[in-house]
């Protein structure tokens, strides 16, 4: 199985300032290539990879600077554009700015790729035309190497392996017969359907102050100047956390159940400033832009992604479902209304019948469990075009009106 170490790595100024030269270099190439391939799908044409690596090997004896950076990085971006422009459209893609961009450049061939331990904590890797370059060994290899990829964040670079382990998915999970149902929020990162609660703070009352005045230094900076730099690298520290506390929960979460069911969510979409609304754009502006900071904050997407990459060590299904109503549902009858959620943590069940009573999101999570991979209806039958607000003694109950 093929899996990813990370690695931190210690650049002298001279390394550093050829990995920017290097990541320069294949953002220029990113934006001409996407250049090219719009302007031949204006005319009605198409351009692939193998003629855009053709006219690159020209450019390169015709254009100096791009003989800097090494032939395989600049091949690789080129690859990496062309499967973009097949899975989303051509004129989908973006430019890579160098403002937006985080910098990363991979050397695909393992031959030209030597790894050797220098010691318990340190460790040092050959890479074409950068030569040896030192890095924390904060974990082992695990396998063989495939291919490196250099990256920049927040003014450190990485240094990350694709290696094969020897894994294999299991056929079938070690705790079969066993389900759960998460339900991603505000109040809490993710909350269970066996009443389990997962959060943290990524940022401290104390350093959220600093974390303010560190926004208002960048948006102050100039673009491309060392005080942006800086503050992007101080501000670097509440993303790490972020990303450690999404592969330990989704580490717990798979480690025992065989099935583990989220809600559908389009984090983009939901994420979207009002101003860029369809539906009365422009309204509640400054409300929306709290609620997508709180929910960017919790990482729900990269929870995800953090389940599926975990999910394939133990053999653990990964199930999305229907989001629609999964708050306003009651677990127990089915009763669906907007009552029934009387505040952030409270659910209380209207029916008469029913008058269940639970923690909202712990009941949205038995509802997300239930759902077992179909859309979540109020009647009960699966369907999703029936209106679903529906009085005590309607169908939803199972009671002759």
């Amino acid at each position: 199985m093929l899996s990813g170490r990370r690695y931190r790595l210690e650049l002298t100024a001279e390394q550093a300032g050829q990995c920017e030269k290097f990541a320069d270099v294949c953002r220029s190439v990113w934006n001409t290539g996407l250049e090219q391939r719009r302007e031949y799908r204006r005319r009605g044409a198409w351009m692939n990879y193998a003629l855009q690596c053709k006219e690159l090997a020209e450019a390169k004896c015709e254009y100096e600077w791009l003989k800097a950076a090494p032939s395989h990085i600049l091949q690789q971006t080129l690859k990496d554009l062309d499967r973009a422009c097949r899975d989303h459209g051509t004129f989908k893609i973006r430019w890579r700015s160098r403002a937006r961009w985080s910098p990363s450049f991979r050397f695909p061939d393992a031959k030209q790729v030597t790894v050797e331990r220098l010691g318990r904590t340190w460790g040092r890797v050959e890479l074409p035309k950068l030569g040896w370059v030192r890095f924390g060994w904060s974990r082992p290899l695990g396998g063989e190497i495939r291919s490196a990829t250099v990256s920049g964040k927040s003014g450190r670079w990485f240094v990350s392996f694709l290696v094969d382990d020897g894994a294999v998915t299991p056929d079938l999970d070690a705790m079969p017969g066993t389900a759960v149902g998460v339900d991603r929020g505000v109040a809490a990162a993710a909350v269970t359907s066996d009443g389990e609660f997962f959060d943290r703070e990524f940022i401290t009352p104390g350093e959220t102050t600093r974390y303010r005045r560190l926004q208002q230094r960048l948006a102050r900076s100039k673009r491309g100047s060392a005080n942006r730099r800086k503050a992007i690298t101080a501000m670097g520290r509440v993303t790490d956390r972020r990303k450690d506390f999404c592969a330990k929960t989704a580490a717990h979460l798979v480690q025992k159940n065989a099935v583990v069911v989220v809600e559908d969510l389009r984090v983009k979409h939901m994420s979207a400033s009002a101003s860029k609304t369809v539906a009365e754009p422009g309204r509640r502006v400054r409300q929306k832009a709290g609620l997508n900071r709180a929910i960017l904050d919790k990482g729900w997407h990269r929870l995800e992604l953090a389940l599926t990459s975990a999910a394939r060590y133990t053999g653990t299904t990964l199930v999305k479902v229907n989001p629609a109503y999964t708050s306003q549902r009651c677990h127990a009858c089915g009763f669906v209304t907007e009552g029934n959620r009387e505040s952030q943590s409270v659910f209380v069940c209207k029916n008469p019948g029913c008058g269940n009573v639970d923690h909202a999101d712990v009941n949205a999570a038995k509802n997300i469990r239930h759902a077992g991979g179909q859309p979540v209806s109020a009647c009960g039958d699966l369907g999703t075009g029936q209106c679903v607000k529906q009085e005590p003694g309607s169908r939803a109950t199972g009671q002759a009106t």
